[in-house]
């Protein structure tokens, strides 16, 4: 008896130490946006963005840590940062003002590029273009431009937003749940003329809100590239160097996969996808540092 209470204690003691080590496992908190279809957080789809995919490969690759999921606008994001909480982020633009509290990793996800997004009707009052100068369009106050603060377009969109939107020309939104759906109803309803999004956020959103017929699609001419890169950020200090430097080994092994590429794919209209591959091929795989 006294064996079996004895071998007993030392099962116990065994199963309350690794339970230790399960909970010491060091955690990150990925703060997340609710943002069709990079991260789909409910209806039909849930799961099933390439944001959702993409990170779900990451955390099953990374299994030394515990991984938490927080939904925050871009705001809220900024300020954990800022302040050192052990945070990351999966899919953000690079640019100055990130780099000065997040390290950045290797690109996790190669996009192309925004749009300007009308209604059908206000694309032929602008001469039925298919290109338009930004600049051009802030500066003679055409267009009122749905922006959400701290969204990163791309370097130059944001340099003329920066340099020429005012109150006039611009209507800045921002929420904790699905700003993009927001902003196509706004569009829809005339209270903003515009806004700047990606091709798969048109084609979801359009299907979504039954829009596709309205929609018109207008190349952005400051657009320099063909595609965008983004990547995954942690606070700036040593623990997230070091969560970016494990990150990076596993987009290198997982990023040539079939299952990671499809992930973007999925929301692309058929006519982009063979463009998409020859771009992933020679923009994307090519930049490992």
């Amino acid at each position: 008896m006294k064996k079996w209470k004895y071998g007993s204690l030392l099962l116990l003691c065994a199963l309350l130490f690794n339970a230790q080590l399960v909970s010491a496992k060091d955690a990150i908190t990925w703060m997340e946006v609710d943002f069709p279809p990079f991260l789909i957080h409910e209806g039909e789809f849930k799961g099933l963005g390439y944001g959702d995919i993409g990170s779900a490969i990451i955390k099953e690759n990374l299994p030394e840590y515990e991984h938490q999921a927080t939904i925050a606008n871009l705001s809220r994001q900024y300020k954990a940062y800022k302040e050192g909480d052990h945070v990351c982020t999966v899919g953000l633009f690079k640019n100055p003002e990130r780099e000065k509290f997040m390290y950045f990793s290797i690109p996790v996800f190669f996009s192309l590029p925004n749009h300007l997004i009308v209604l059908k009707e206000k694309q032929k009052e602008l001469g039925g273009v298919s290109s338009v100068k930004l600049e051009d369009i802030l500066k003679n106050n055409e267009l009122i431009i749905g922006q959400t603060p701290n969204r990163s377009y791309s370097a130059e969109i944001d340099q003329v937003l920066a340099q020429y939107g005012n109150e006039s020309n611009i209507y800045k939104y921002e929420s904790r749940g699905d700003f993009t759906s927001n902003f196509f109803r706004m569009l829809e309803k005339g209270r903003v003329d515009a806004i700047i999004a990606a091709p798969e956020e048109v084609l979801y959103q359009a299907e979504k809100l039954g829009l596709r017929d309205k929609l018109a699609t207008i190349a952005i001419e400051e657009n320099s590239i063909q595609a965008w890169l983004s990547y995954v950020t942690c606070v700036k200090n040593d623990w997230g160097k070091e969560v970016i430097d494990n990150v990076n080994k596993v987009l290198i092994e997982q990023r040539p996969t079939e299952r990671y590429r499809a992930a973007y794919e999925r929301w692309l209209d058929e006519g982009r996808i063979g463009q998409y591959r020859e771009l992933y091929k020679q923009e994307f795989l090519s930049v490992t540092e």
